[in-house]
């Protein structure tokens, strides 16, 4: 079993399992019963997204030293305690589950998610298309 790290809104994956939405907002003009069916995410859970004034500062980044800015106050957000902690967990249900997490995003080099995956790898989760997943 393993953990992937998904476009929301896109096809979802054969084994995907259960999709799980790390954003800060829900998708614009898209109805709450239509989010599982129309591929956006079966749960919302904002905790694993930027701070609205990070989720600005992604959006304007266009030099590297930028995105580097924002990737450093985005893992200082995701070490405070209760980040820290669902982190740890969904890492350990990646061995026994499946499931998957997202974002909007189109490219995940320029998006939180890659954050995300990076933090979730260092913590041992198995992560799909990685070695060992």
């Amino acid at each position: 079993m393993t953990l992937h790290i998904v476009r929301l809104g896109t096809p979802r994956l054969p084994d995907e399992g259960t999709r799980i939405g790390t954003v800060r907002r829900p998708p614009r003009g898209v109805r709450k019963e239509r989010y599982a069916a129309d591929d956006w995410y079966d749960v919302w859970f904002p905790e694993l997204s930027p701070s609205p004034e990070l989720v600005k500062s992604a959006l304007t980044a266009e030099s590297e030293a930028e995105w580097h800015g924002f990737v450093r106050a985005f893992r200082t957000e995701m070490d405070e305690p209760a980040p820290r902690r669902t982190l740890d967990l969904l890492a350990a249900l990646s061995h026994g589950g499946r499931f998957s997490i997202g974002c909007y995003c189109e490219h995940e080099n320029r998006c939180h998610r890659s954050v995300l995956r990076a933090l979730l790898t260092e913590r041992g989760a198995q992560i799909a298309g990685e070695t060992g997943a």
